[in-house]
């Protein structure tokens, strides 16, 4: 769903579509602007090979992108750069708090922000081993806000930075802010009509 609303909104083909909400959801949308039936399943998939990378508390895996691209992501980096949070806190209302604290310029949120841009742009070519795509679309949660302006525009630098050869092949972008939150709903919604058409 999450490649499939860059496809519909944004006209692009060769979409990987990250959301970051809960967790890492991912999509694909190949060349064609054709989804291929493949289970794009990558919050469990390593994007962190250090030994001592965050270790995700469900499946016990170290180094997966829900630890990095996530409302869990989110939480791990807020407490390592200060953030306290009551215990019974759900992690929603832990990113909400963040979001509030970087909507006043809290630095604290704002390093948690681009730690997040960082490790996308350290991932963009290791997912392109996987998947061929020229655009790199972030939704979700986690980028309602300031925040995700500041996880684009990081993951952008970096990208360009450390890869300038993946900055001119990948366009790293976000749908507007209704979008971003509503994004694979709305997707969801049109599947009858995308497959209709395409009989």
């Amino acid at each position: 769903m999450t490649a499939l609303a860059g496809a519909i909104t944004m006209k692009k083909k060769g979409i990987l579509g990250v959301a970051m909400g809960s967790s890492e959801a991912v999509g694909y949308v190949d060349q064609k602007g054709a989804m291929t039936g493949r289970v794009s399943e990558l919050a469990f998939a390593p994007v962190d090979f250090n030994p001592c990378a965050a270790k995700d508390e469900w499946s016990g895996d170290a180094g997966v992108g829900a630890m990095y691209f996530s409302q869990q992501a989110v939480n791990r980096l807020a407490l390592e750069n200060g953030f306290k949070f009551p215990k019974t806190m759900a992690l929603p209302e832990r990113l909400k708090e963040v979001q509030a604290a970087m909507a006043k310029g809290d630095a604290r949120a704002v390093k948690v922000y681009l730690e997040i841009g960082r490790f996308l742009a350290h991932t963009v070519p290791w997912y392109n081993e996987f998947y061929d795509y020229s655009n790199l679309m972030i939704l979700g949660r986690v980028t309602t806000g300031l925040g995700g302006e500041i996880v684009l525009e990081s993951a952008k630098t970096i990208l360009k930075d450390v890869y300038p050869e993946w900055a001119e092949k990948i366009d790293i972008f976000m749908p507007d802010e209704k979008a971003r939150r509503l994004g694979q709903s709305v997707a969801a919604a049109q599947i009858p009509t995308v497959s209709s058409k395409r009989k």
